[in-house]
Parts: C-alpha cells; structure tokens; sequence
C-alpha cells in the first residue's frame, strides 16, 4: 500500500480543487498515482478544476520565441528546484541564450538542441555545470517546435506558460491581429488538440467511461449510460479543442468561426503549449 502524506493529498487538492478528504480518499484508492486519482475524483462526480497552483508546480522558465521570417518558432522550458533560482538573472540569461542558439540554428527537438556547441561545450554540458553553480537541479526538459508559412508565439507574463500557432498562410490583411488573438487563446484556454479529430482516441475513450460511471451514479440505467456519455462528448470537445471553444474576445462565436470571417481558407496546422508543473 502506498505511503499517502500530507503533502501528496494537498498537492491534489492544488490540482483538482477537489476537498481534502475526497483527494485522500482518491490516492488511497489509486495507490499514489496522480492521473488516477484524478480520474477516481471525476468518475466519482467531483468537479475537477483541471489546475496547477504555481507553487504546486516545478519552478524555472519557460519561453517562446520565432525567427525573422517567422516561418519557425521554438518553446523550451528550463527548470530549476525553487522560485529564488528561476529569478536570478544569470539564470534567466542562460535561459535566453538557449532560445537563440534553438531559432538561429532551427532545432527540430530536444535531442538537437542539447548536442548544439556553447560555451566551448554543449547545451547539455553547461546546463549541467549550472547544477553545479546553483545547487539546483537543472534540466533543460521541453523543446517544442512549429514550422508552418506563419508561426505566432506568446510568452505569459512571469515566463511560466508560452504558447505557438502554426498558420496554413502568412499574407492577408490582419493576419498579425488573427494570430496574436489565436495564440493567446491557446495560452488561456489550454485546448488539447486542434479540433474533433485530432484528439486521442484514448482520450475519448476515457471520457466516455468517465461519463458512464457518473451516469450510472446519478442513478441511469446501465444500459442507458454509455448513450448518454457519448451525448456529453460534445460539451467536451467544445470545451476542450481550440476551433470549438468559445473565441475569449467575442464569446458568441467560435474560434473557427473567428479565423473563418478572416477567411475562409485559413487553416490552423500546428499548436503547441507549455507550462510549469503541467
């Protein structure tokens, strides 16, 4: 039987916003797994607030940055043990310096930013001498990429969350407007997929027997509850997919529809999103 502490119980409560005991409860029952008692809270009909208070979340930097052509953009996320390290400008110039080595050189993942030569060394080399420097475990742990004909990023206030969009064209009257409302949207709304179609099968899946076990618990028939688990998808989809979700400057249409009044062949190919602690 897993060890359940106070921490790992409060830690969910920051999380899911669910009651101290419920969150107990749900690690007890999932044995310490973070995913399942989420999931144990939301099959049980709690409402899950889906969030991370920062303090909750591993500190450090994230950032997001495009080239001048604006036809590739980059996030990566640095991260460090505490709020006082993530502060200090030597980290903080460490941080930037990584972004532009990625936009001057074009990295395509993780693995090539890390092997780039700085500092006589390379990236992975000097973040492990900043370990060293600190006394803080660093490690440089995401790097995202869009290439697309327009690609827009956005970098939160604080450097805990960036976003990016990929756009299918970068000419038209107003793009610059569509794409700076588009990736803010992604930075406030944490879509998980683009539209309908592009989220995990696995996900589905999950919702629907999530939407069953509470339809069973609101006293459904069995035999009715999976009909009425998949009726529920689509409040999920438009909650959960950008081009369904309510556009955040004009909540009488949608997102699709927001790009679509631009014009109608505009298509968003990529996105991309990356918070502390998420």
């Amino acid at each position: 039987m897993a060890n359940i502490t106070a921490a790992d119980v409060n830690k969910l409560r920051q999380i899911t916003g669910a009651g101290m005991m419920d969150c107990k409860q749900a690690l007890v029952e999932s044995e310490g797994d973070f995913d399942k008692a989420i999931e144990f809270l939301r099959k049980k009909g709690q409402k899950v607030a889906n969030k991370r208070a920062d303090r909750s979340a591993n500190e450090g930097i994230v950032l997001s940055k495009t080239n001048d052509s604006n036809d590739y953009g980059v996030i990566i996320m640095l991260n460090c043990e505490t709020d006082f390290v993530a502060k200090n400008q030597d980290f903080i110039n460490f941080a930037n310096d990584i972004i532009e080595l990625a936009v001057k050189n074009k990295v395509q993942n993780l693995d090539e930013l890390n092997a780039l030569p700085f500092r006589g060394l390379t990236i992975a080399d000097v973040v492990t001498e900043m370990t060293g420097k600190t006394g803080e475990k660093t490690t440089l742990a995401e790097c995202q990429v869009i290439n697309a004909p327009m690609v827009f990023a956005y970098n939160h206030h604080g450097n805990r969350l960036s976003s990016m969009i990929g756009l299918s064209m970068n000419t038209g009257q107003g793009i610059d407007i569509v794409g700076k409302d588009v990736v803010m949207q992604v930075a406030a709304m944490s879509p998980i997929a683009i539209d309908k179609g592009d989220v995990d099968q696995s996900i589905v899946d999950k919702e629907i027997e999530i939407g069953k076990e509470v339809a069973i618990q609101e006293g459904k028939p069995a035999e009715l509850a999976e009909k009425i688990a998949v009726g529920k998808l689509g409040k999920f989809f438009k909650e959960s997919t950008l081009l369904n979700q309510d556009f955040i400057k004009d909540n009488t249409m949608t997102v699709k529809d927001y790009i679509t009044k631009f014009n109608k062949e505009l298509k968003i190919t990529a996105m991309k999103r990356v918070m502390l602690g998420a």
